[in-house]
């Protein structure tokens, strides 16, 4: 690829990122397949280019070395490739499954209602599928009792899920702490 001075692209070399194709294969043999995947055997560059002109498809490189060491090419319709595997990327994209963690943030000293609305807004995650990260901030003196006072609010947190009826499909991964900060992400199992 070239670059200009002002640090802009060539465009001619830049669609050349593709596999090489047709007359710009310089290998003069090769291993050619067919389209129905067929090995035909190794051939001229000649051969292999009438035979792709003759079936009004392309010659593709697929490899630069196969087994005999000599370049591997398919004869192909390489633009219904290229719009087969943008679909096939596609559908994989639409069926996977996409993972949404909200985070609550709370401090040792919240208040009771603070505390109660951070919590119901959790629960509504939770039975919308979505996994809770629940996040404790500790500040200046704080981190001294940071393990007696997050135990505590972990519990009372448990408490809370317990009384709304979600404890038996709850299911938590490992704390993390770092410096300061305490978190534990919460999710329930088996929701659809």
């Amino acid at each position: 690829m070239e670059i200009t001075n002002k640090g802009s692209v060539n465009l001619k070399e830049k669609k050349e990122a593709g596999p090489l194709m047709n007359e710009k294969i310089r290998a003069p043999r090769l291993q050619l397949i067919a389209e129905d995947g067929r090995n035909i055997g190794i051939v001229t560059r000649g051969e292999a280019l009438r035979l792709a002109q003759e079936a009004s498809l392309d010659l593709v490189l697929i490899a630069e070395e196969g087994r005999e060491g000599v370049p591997v090419a398919k004869v192909m319709d390489f633009g219904k490739s290229l719009y087969e595997k943008k679909k096939k990327a596609h559908e994989a994209k639409k069926h996977q499954k996409v993972i949404q963690i909200k985070e609550v943030k709370m401090a040792p000293k919240i208040g009771e209602h603070d505390f109660q609305t951070k919590m119901r807004q959790a629960i509504d995650f939770l039975k919308d599928g979505k996994r809770v990260k629940i996040t404790l901030f500790f500040k200046g003196r704080e981190n001294a009792t940071k393990m007696e006072r997050g135990t505590e609010l972990f519990e009372k947190i448990q408490s809370t899920f317990e009384a709304a009826d979600l404890l038996k499909n709850l299911g938590q991964e490992p704390d993390t702490r770092m410096g300061s900060l305490w978190s534990r992400v919460y999710f329930l199992k088996n929701v659809k």
